[in-house]
């Protein structure tokens, strides 16, 4: 917007009350993208339809690459704008013989938050400190996945955690975590022991001194802070932090990086340079840049050829295109 672009957000039906912010710059009807007429799509998820006009961008929901089907080009896009070399070669890799896909290394916009962060932030984490009596921040934040999630099996470890002295921790729970599993938490809400209800999770991350999760994306978003991390069974592939596979050793690793002992600041390093080696919070304006940069070379599509596959699986989802 600050380059003088029209701005419209697409926010699915089912959670639009989330982001009831957004206004009028927001829409859940197919039919208004495609009146909309954009120059450029940008897009999170895997898909998009094939039959809007405009650039389409993909920008990625996770850093988490061992996930299934990470590394894959799936043809709804013109411009992969990755967050590293990592998946850079990944992604290059991939295309190596293709001329209808292009490739380009920017940064991720999500995190352009996480770089910038506004002074008053260390206020707010010195009166929430202030206010629980605490030292330590400590963010509990599980993924949601029923086979994969930590939340049940660490209950009392985590009320363990929060009754040692000077510590805070807050509990992050994804949007799709179970509500059973959430309310369980918040009949335990004391004075060392709260429960988030923030949508944004960045200035949680920004303000704690440790992380405990398993395998969820997250892990990755606050290994690029440089401060550890302790997961219980994750099953991420390039691990370079404390992971536990007993229960009990989660608590111990708190107490060993509360004591000062961060074996992993090295390993740390390592993986920010290939993961996210941008910390300028300017990401987002080099995406922007890459897609002023296409259009000037390629101009803007007017719609994308797809398989007839994926034709079906985008009528399915979004409708057919009532404008041909």
């Amino acid at each position: 917007m600050q380059r003088g672009y029209a701005v419209l957000w697409y926010v699915p039906a089912v959670i639009k009350e989330s982001f009831s912010f957004l206004g009028s710059q927001s829409t859940s009807l197919m039919e208004d993208l495609i009146g909309f007429q954009s120059d450029a799509i940008f897009v999170p998820g895997n898909d998009v339809p094939h039959y809007l006009r405009g650039v389409k961008v993909q920008v990625f929901h996770g850093l988490a690459s061992e996930k299934k089907g990470h590394f894959r080009i799936r043809d709804y896009f013109d411009l992969y704008l990755t967050q590293g070399p990592h998946f850079t070669e990944g992604f290059n890799a991939l295309v190596n013989m293709r001329d209808d896909v292009k490739v380009v290394e920017t940064g991720w916009s999500k995190l352009d938050a996480l770089f910038t962060s506004p002074p008053e932030l260390h206020n707010t984490k010195q009166q929430l400190l202030k206010e629980y009596k605490s030292q330590f921040m400590i963010v509990f934040a599980p993924t949601f996945s029923p086979k994969l999630t930590s939340a049940t099996i660490l209950f009392d470890v985590i009320n363990q955690i929060a009754d040692m002295d000077n510590v805070l921790v807050v509990c992050k729970f994804h949007d799709l975590m179970d509500k059973d599993i959430v309310k369980r938490y918040q009949e335990c809400m004391n004075k060392s022991l709260i429960v988030s209800d923030e949508i944004d999770v960045l200035p949680l991350l920004k303000m704690a001194d440790i992380l405990i999760s398993d395998t969820s994306s997250i892990v990755y978003e606050f290994i690029l802070l440089d401060k550890p991390v302790v997961s219980y069974l994750s099953q991420s592939k390039n691990i370079v932090w404390e992971n536990v596979h007993l229960i009990s050793d989660v608590l111990e690793k708190v107490r060993e990086i509360m004591a000062g002992h961060d074996r992993k600041k090295a390993d740390r390093a390592k993986l920010k340079k290939t993961y996210h080696p941008y910390s300028d919070g300017k990401s987002s304006c080099r995406m922007i840049d890459e897609v002023e940069r296409y259009i000037a070379d390629f101009g803007v599509p007017i719609s994308r050829k797809i398989s007839m596959f994926r034709k079906f699986k985008v009528y399915k989802k979004y409708g057919v295109r009532s404008i041909l």
